[in-house]
């Protein structure tokens, strides 16, 4: 069965990997170890490039991370964007008599979650595979999952990175066809060796992961 794995990658993120040591995360391995029946044909990951800030590393790690995963022959990156906006907001608790509001720098991840959702439409429509697998609890991608699954006739699983209390109920209404809980155990054995290569040379694992 060739499978296509969708992976909204700021999800996976939050949702298992932060606070972790598993950042480090083969996603092609994970995918196998999930889905051991399925003929894994392509991976496609949804993210942003986080922007550089002072005193903090994140985006070298995450260039590094995004290097390794470009060594899996059938992955590709698909990049939306961050957007930073100065708006004002009502404050919790305001003193008697001070302001009620404040001004606070806003800073949104755009397109992840558009780009994966007109990515599965688009390879459902095209028959790019047998079964589409959502990696994902957001539930904004209820929508296009039962278009694909519904209106395009293509099982469509889902694999939730969050726990379980945390499953979006806009997916459970769906429903998808499977669903699967990503677990600590699975992340653990699903890690890049700490060297991998690519043309460029060595890719090691950022050492404060």
């Amino acid at each position: 069965m060739l499978t296509n794995v969708y992976v909204d990658g700021f999800n996976l993120y939050y949702g298992s990997l932060k606070g972790t040591p598993y950042k480090w995360l083969d996603l092609d391995a994970l995918s196998r170890r999930l889905l051991p029946r399925d003929n894994i044909r392509r991976i496609r990951y949804f993210t942003a490039r986080t922007t550089p800030r002072i005193g903090h590393n994140g985006h070298n790690r995450q260039e590094i991370y995004h290097r390794a995963l470009a060594t899996i022959p059938h992955l590709s990156i698909h990049l939306g964007y961050f957007q930073q906006t100065i708006t004002r907001m009502p404050l919790a608790y305001p003193r008697p008599g001070g302001p009620t509001t404040v001004e606070v720098v806003k800073t949104e991840e755009k397109g992840s979650d558009v780009n994966l959702a007109a990515h599965l439409i688009a390879d459902a429509f095209l028959g790019d595979c047998d079964i589409a697998v959502v990696v994902s609890n957001d539930g904004d991608l209820a929508e296009p999952i039962r278009i694909v699954r519904h209106q395009l006739g293509l099982p469509v699983g889902v694999l939730n990175p969050f726990p379980v209390t945390r499953r979006a109920r806009a997916l459970e209404r769906v429903p998808p066809t499977f669903f699967k809980q990503i677990r600590p155990s699975e992340l653990r054995v699903s890690q890049f060796p700490e060297v991998v290569h690519d043309r460029q040379g060595k890719i090691t694992r950022p050492f404060d992961w």
